[in-house]
């Protein structure tokens, strides 16, 4: 069953999934298949529709007519969710890493989230690392002038959106093998490995430096479920130097995977994420790290319009 939002245009459930012939995984026996989460809503694509859905149903029957949330200045998320406050009647403000950009011109990004009515809270970076101690969000809050505002985590990740995400497990369980997705904050991954069940794979493509995701997404997995599930893993080494790093050989493999599969799919690859997720599934191909017959899928979690600047973290 898929949650719907309490308003807006209706979603594309399920996604479409899409089968790409590829020399690359052909010639190992691996069959590639595109889960097009970029299609689900228009201005909500993919993980962010998802992951926001039930956080919308939650703040929606509280009573509360604001969202405020966190991420940095090319954030994916920040952009859903003043997104969704247009669409849906709630006022949003989204708190930005960086104090430093508060004089500076908006980014395309952070443009569109204050085009979409998003009042932009800018923070130093040290007050941004502790936004999730309760005397620090307490004066984030203050001086937001946010009264009683749904507080939605960095990238939507929390125990509703690991919920969300488990209807795309379930719509792949009987078509996958293993299902890959690029992983920011832990929470696609998280709902995506429960809702495959114990005999399919979920794997998880950090864009993110650091190593700190696998004990983030056991403890989504603990809040949600009442345990981890041990269906999934994840591959560091694809992150490409850290999040927004799109070193040239990254961006000629995208432009590639488009020449290649554009027509027939109609994929504009998506930089930040879904880039790093498809270079490592090829990869991992290469590598004989898929046996023979197995179907992998990719999940495309975001359309390729995203700004492909170096920055921080969503």
């Amino acid at each position: 069953m898929h949650p719907t939002p309490p308003a807006g245009p209706s979603p594309r459930l399920p996604s479409p999934l899409q089968r790409v012939r590829d020399e690359r995984f052909d010639r190992h026996g691996v069959r590639l298949l595109l889960k097009r989460d970029d299609l689900i809503h228009p201005e909500l694509p993919g993980n962010k529709y998802r992951k926001l859905v039930l956080n919308l149903r939650a703040a929606a029957d509280a009573g509360h007519d604001t969202l405020l949330t966190f991420g940095g200045a090319y954030s994916n998320h920040l952009r859903a969710t003043a997104a969704a406050g247009r669409l849906l009647g709630f006022a949003t403000i989204g708190v930005v890493r960086g104090d430093e950009l508060a004089g500076r011109p908006l980014n395309p990004s952070l443009a569109r989230c204050r085009a979409d009515g998003m009042r932009l809270r800018f923070v130093d970076r040290a007050t941004y690392r502790a936004k999730r101690e309760p005397e620090t969000l307490a004066a984030i809050l203050r001086e937001a002038g946010a009264r009683s505002p749904y507080v939605i985590p960095e990238g939507g990740s929390n125990a509703l959106a690991v919920q969300g995400c488990t209807a795309l497990g379930e719509e792949l369980r009987e078509h996958t093998d293993v299902a890959a997705v690029a992983c920011g904050t832990g929470g696609t991954l998280a709902g995506l490995a429960a809702g495959l069940g114990p005999d399919r794979r979920a794997l998880g493509i950090p864009v993110l430096k650091g190593g700190f995701l696998d004990a983030d997404i056991k403890a989504l997995q603990q809040e949600t479920f009442g345990a981890p599930t041990c269906n999934w893993r994840l591959d560091e080494r694809f992150h490409c130097g850290g999040y927004a790093r799109t070193p040239p050989e990254l961006l000629a493999f995208a432009e590639d995977f488009e020449r290649r599969h554009g027509r027939e799919t109609g994929l504009s690859v998506e930089r930040l994420y879904v880039a790093k997720l498809l270079y490592a599934l090829t990869a991992l191909s290469e590598e004989g790290a898929f046996p023979p017959g197995t179907r992998v899928t990719a999940v495309i979690t975001g359309a390729g319009d995203t700004p492909a600047q170096s920055s921080t973290s969503r």
